[in-house]
């Protein structure tokens, strides 16, 4: 017997037959002799529109009386989950994220777990019930309800897995799993059986929209098994563990797990800059102060006493910083200052990176072999990225994801 918490979004549990769906899946797991915590979202669609009703009287609603208003939607949706396994002759009983209680600190609209009381959950289960837990909301130490702020129901159940010491977090989504890549752009695209907490977090920052980053940096930190699968359909889904907990023939197999990209790319150059300590920070710290995150960064050393410098930022922050970066040109007397939004960056990633060489040039070669040039290049240890431009997007994830075999 397995101790098992599940999380279903909003699509999962978007209307009554697919409520009765996340049901008989609970019951087969019920079945097999497993205790099953179920945490949900609200319906697809609810919250947004409880959101547009707020906006209708409150043209800015206070935080505090939002959070009030939002965590209503997965009320709804626990209540009418445990129904519906009670329904089906199986014992369910229903928690809001402040009756479990879920505390959190005091940060309307994003608050943090910092503890859960699992005493009252390990009651019921010891009774033979499921229990179904609102995501997306705890409670204050002064009694006030606050909500996670986006992907707070993914983080909600990985912070239960963690706090019961479940044997797995299995996220329920629209899709069946991870994939080597976005088959939208690569029919061929493989899903993956397994992949690691690192390789999962710079896939998730890297533009791959199956997990939210907070969700697995939980997962990381508590070493909590996550599974992502289909609520449409069976199938054995993509489990996200430690690297330890693959065996080592396994780990020597994939050199490359993934391809992630990200459209949502702006390129920034300060040209002709005076080479001298604390340029960078003159340059960087406007930028920064303006809360805009700064991603590849290269620097060039030239042969005049200047030195040119390039950024990307994202692509909704361009204007600002374009600003910010005109205003420090004409205090350091740069040359010139140019900007490109028309830019993508694509990324490999695989935790076999670390002991393969010659990834990058094989990169790099697929890239030349199709004309398509290289403007920025950025590594980690298990990640290789390169901004290119972003006509040749598709082009370029498919003949890389075809050279290293991932549809294989």
């Amino acid at each position: 017997m397995a101790l098992i918490v599940q999380k279903y979004g909003g699509t999962s549990v978007g209307n009554i037959e697919r409520i009765q769906n996340v049901a008989n899946k609970v019951a087969k797991f019920v079945d097999d002799g497993h205790q099953v915590v179920v945490a949900v979202s609200a319906m697809s669609g609810e919250t947004n529109r409880l959101t547009a009703m707020a906006h209708e009287i409150q043209a800015r609603p206070i935080k505090r009386e939002m959070d009030v208003l939002l965590t209503t939607g997965e009320q709804v949706t626990i209540a009418l989950l445990s129904m519906a396994l009670q329904e089906k002759g199986y014992p369910a009983i229903s928690y809001t994220g402040w009756q479990v209680p879920i505390k959190t600190d005091a940060v309307h609209s994003k608050a943090r777990i910092e503890e859960i009381d699992s005493e009252k959950i390990f009651g019921q289960l010891n009774q033979g019930k499921v229990v179904v837990v609102a995501g997306f909301q705890g409670v204050t130490p002064d009694g006030d309800i606050t909500t996670l702020g986006r992907g707070g129901s993914d983080t909600t159940a990985v912070a239960l897995a963690a706090a019961l010491n479940a044997d797995e977090c299995q996220i329920y989504t629209d899709v069946d799993g991870v994939y080597t890549t976005d088959p939208r752009v690569v029919p061929q695209a493989k899903r993956l059986d397994h992949i690691t907490f690192e390789e999962m977090l710079e896939m998730a920052s890297l533009g791959a929209k199956v997990l939210q980053i907070r969700s697995v940096e939980f997962a990381s930190k508590y070493n909590v098994p996550l599974r992502v699968l289909s609520s449409l359909q069976d199938g054995g889904g993509t489990l996200i563990t430690s690297e330890e907990n693959f065996k080592e023939n396994e780990m020597e197999k994939p050199l490359i797990s993934g391809i992630a990209f990200s459209r949502d790319e702006a390129k920034l150059m300060i040209l002709g800059v005076p080479d001298k300590p604390g340029v960078a920070y003159q340059i960087l710290g406007p930028i920064s102060d303006a809360n805009i995150e700064i991603d590849m960064i290269i620097q060039n050393q030239g042969i005049d006493g200047t030195t040119d410098f390039t950024f990307t930022i994202a692509r909704g922050d361009l204007p600002v910083a374009l600003d910010l970066l005109k205003s420090t040109a004409n205090k350091l007397g740069a040359r010139e200052v140019l900007s490109d939004d028309t830019i993508v960056k694509i990324s490999m990633v695989g935790v076999g990176m670390k002991s393969h060489s010659g990834i990058a040039s094989q990169m790099f070669k697929t890239l030349a072999d199709n004309d398509i040039n290289i403007q920025m290049i950025g590594t980690t240890e298990i990640k290789i990225s390169v901004v290119i431009d972003e006509q040749y997007l598709e082009l370029a994830v498919q003949s890389l994801h075809e050279a290293f075999e991932l549809d294989k």
